[in-house]
């Protein structure tokens, strides 16, 4: 694979200059098939451990737990969504409600699963079609219009 040093300066290409060049912006290009990057050889993907339940937590730990989980998420969307969602349900929740919530949060591998069953985009599989998931789409439709910009402050 051939890599070649790009480097445009107000538009100008001065690829073949040596020194310092300020303001620059520099990128490498490469030449790579496409199909390479599609379906690339010898890349695995990480080992994620599968999710194990906490038997015996205390609630209070659980549900600061659950607080947690909810707003430190791996995408934005979902720290939003989940953050607003457990600051308004979740001191209220019952233990199986908050089984319900954590096995939600915690099985899926991928958080745009979450953000596309939350949502409507695809359809909820029957382990998550829950009391907890209804809410959640309830939550997520935001019907009184809410501002939702920034995670609920924690105290």
């Amino acid at each position: 694979m051939a890599l070649n040093r790009i480097c445009f300066v107000a538009g100008k290409n001065f690829s073949k200059l040596r020194g310092p060049v300020l303001p620059s912006r520099c990128f490498s290009q490469s030449a790579v098939r496409l199909s390479d990057m599609r379906d690339p050889e010898g890349i695995k993907e990480p080992f994620i451990p599968p999710y194990q339940e906490k038997l015996d937590e205390p609630v209070k730990m659980k549900k600061a737990r659950l607080i947690y989980q909810s707003r430190k998420r791996g995408m934005l969307e979902n720290g939003l969504l989940l953050s607003t969602f457990a600051a308004k349900y979740l001191e209220n929740m019952d233990e199986k409600s908050l089984q319900d919530y954590d096995r939600l949060i915690n099985l899926p591998s991928n958080d745009w699963d979450i953000f596309y069953w939350a949502t409507g985009v695809k359809p909820t599989p029957p382990e998550f079609d829950n009391e907890i998931m209804n809410r959640l789409k309830e939550h997520v439709s935001n019907k009184d219009r809410e501002s939702r910009l920034h995670q609920p402050a924690l105290y």
